[in-house]
């Protein structure tokens, strides 16, 4: 595990399964919070640091499956680890398409729902890994000039330099020189790199 601070939040109204839960969960080191309902759980503060949320599929009023859906839609990136006492496939089916990690039936094992939350905060650290990352090379990005960015399009898109001459109308002496300071600028160690940093930023005419 990383040394990274990590929260599991907990959404059950079962009292006696949230506590069990808590403890389960704080003996192995990790941060820990619980809610009753997902109102509670959406009106908490939730700190800036890789976490997952155990959600119980029956909640009075709005389902577990209905609330992973609104988080979904709100932009709320939380891996989700569903646990029933009353499943079924089809209610499995829905939960995995959606985006789970785990779906579990109660009663279930203290080390399937500590491996399923060890696999969901490595999902998240993933996923704010590459957020990161993203967000750094939009950055870099920003600070090309128009005429660089179609070059480094191109360039992530195959294209020669000649080919790029052509296409922008431009020389190939001047292609080489924009296309240094894309390399540089983006701070791209080779061709491979850049193209990599290209689909990571989506760009137009770069390979999937």
């Amino acid at each position: 595990m990383s040394a990274e601070r990590s929260v599991v939040f907990i959404v059950d109204d079962d009292a006696s399964m949230r506590g069990a839960l808590e403890n389960l969960i704080g003996s192995v080191g990790l941060e820990v919070r619980a809610f009753s309902s997902p109102q509670e759980f959406l009106a908490y503060q939730r700190p800036d640091a890789p976490g997952c949320l155990v959600l119980d599929v029956r909640l009075p009023g709005k389902s577990g499956l209905a609330f992973q859906e609104d988080l979904v839609k709100a932009g709320i990136a939380l891996p989700v680890i569903f646990i029933t006492g009353h499943g079924d496939i089809p209610m499995s089916v829905r939960a995995m398409k959606a985006g789970a990690v785990e779906f579990l039936t109660k009663p279930f094992h203290d080390q399937e729902i500590l491996d399923a939350i060890h696999a969901a905060l490595e999902r998240d650290r993933a996923r704010r890994r590459e957020a990161g990352l993203v967000a750094e090379l939009t950055t870099r990005y920003a600070a090309l000039t128009e005429r660089e960015r179609e070059v480094m399009k191109l360039v992530a898109a195959g294209r020669a330099n000649k080919q790029i001459a052509a296409e922008l109308g431009i020389s190939e002496v001047t292609v080489k020189v924009h296309r240094g300071q894309v390399m540089r600028k983006m701070r791209a160690r080779s061709l491979a790199d850049l193209v990599r940093m290209a689909d990571r930023l989506g760009l137009a005419g770069a390979p999937a």
